[in-house]
This record gives C-alpha cells, structure tokens and sequence, in this order.
C-alpha cells in the first residue's frame, strides 16, 4: 500500500506533508516533534478538530480505523480498563480471543484476571491480541517496546514477526528506537520537522545513510545501546 500524500494543517501551517510506501513493514523513524504521532492520529480519524488533514492512499482496502486499521499503543494502560476483566475487554467471540491468547503466547487464565495482575509483557501482549480481533490489514505499532526491559523487548519484537507471517498485516512501526526498527522492519522512512528526508531498505539506510540528521538518529541510538547495556 501506498499513501499518496498525507498534509497536516493547522491554522495557516502545514505540519506534515508526506509520502511512503509500505510493502510489508516499514519504520518511521524520526525525533521528537518530527511528525510521527500526528501521522498516526491522522491514520486513525483520532486529530483534533483545529487540525485538518488531507489524505490520498493507494491500497486493496479501505482505511477504517479500528476495523482495516488497529494500533498497539506506547502504554497498554491506555488501551484497557484497569477495573475490567480481560476477558469483558474484548468483542470477538470466545472462540477468536483463544485464538488469539495462544497466538501471543498468554495462558487463557489470564482472561480471568485484571491489568494492574499482569506484568508489562503480559499486557502488551494483550493490547497486541485485542489489535488483532478485527484481523486488520494494516497494524500501527506506536513505541509498543519502549516501557520494556531488553529481553521482554525482544519477545514482543519477535512475536510481532511472528503473528505478521501468520496474519498476514502490513506493519507500520513509529518509533525512536532505530535498533528495534530494524530488528522488525524491512524498509524505513526518516522525517524532520513533518517532511520525508530519507527512505529505502533499512539495512542499507543504517550502513550508508546520506544525510546528516539520519545519521545523527543512528549514532545517538546505538551509543545509548551501548552505554545501557
């Protein structure tokens, strides 16, 4: 699939005017401020009122938010009602949500059970089934790892591929984290201050990035790698 042009106005400012292709997964990658949830929240209808948007994409299925279009957000808490049961917090039938339980790697017991009783993993884990019920076409990954610890990290990243090749979703992975895009994703797109500055195959981009801010990005993420680890 492909959005055309994608411009975001408020007032007598455009924000973001931009473009990308995604074949199977692609990363968005940019600083804080770039763009990167103000495209998201365009994706999915969720803009202010003082924000307009036009929108021109090309695809086998229409944009319904919640429907052909789901995201995993940053914070699950955001997704799920913390005096809810999991199980009540799901529409699908009893038969999809197993399904589903399995597909993650969660003991169905875990339906029995309210969030703040499930570790971080546990309820990403959860909020990744939930964005799964409607069997999108394209799932939006908000910084879904970034409250994780390295190995639970790895997990999720792992099981997102995981479930891509048994969904069959395009994968939209907005993010800071370069080194978990390219564990996750094919292809990435840089923007600065709301525009496209560079994009391709994201193995080729992190050997040979062509311009300085790209190069920037990669630099500060694996120095912060490394003095974590």
């Amino acid at each position: 699939m492909k959005i055309q042009k994608l411009q975001i106005h408020f007032e007598n400012k455009l924000l973001v005017d931009i473009h990308f292709r995604i074949e199977r997964s692609l990363a968005l990658v940019g600083e804080s401020g770039s763009g990167k949830s103000l495209t998201l929240k365009a994706l999915l209808d969720m803009l202010p009122p003082s924000m307009k948007k036009t929108l021109q994409y090309e695809a086998d299925f229409s944009f319904k938010a919640g429907e052909t279009l789901t995201l995993v957000p940053q914070n699950p808490f955001t997704a799920l009602s913390p005096l809810t049961k999991i199980k009540k917090q799901f529409f699908a039938n009893k038969e999809r949500v197993l399904e589903l339980f399995e597909a993650v790697g969660l003991d169905t017991t875990l339906l029995e059970r309210f969030p703040p009783e499930l570790s971080g993993g546990q309820l990403q884990r959860v909020v990744i089934a939930m964005a799964l019920e409607s069997q999108p076409k394209l799932l939006l990954l908000d910084e879904p790892t970034t409250a994780l610890d390295p190995k639970t990290k790895n997990m999720v990243l792992q099981l997102l591929k995981k479930l891509q090749k048994k969904e069959h979703f395009l994968m939209l992975f907005v993010t800071h984290d370069i080194a978990s895009a390219a564990q996750l994703c094919e292809d990435i797109c840089v923007i600065k201050e709301g525009k496209v500055i560079e994009d391709g195959i994201i193995t080729d981009i992190l050997e040979n990035p062509k311009e300085l801010y790209t190069k920037t990005l990669i630099e500060a993420n694996f120095a912060q790698r490394k003095f974590r680890a």
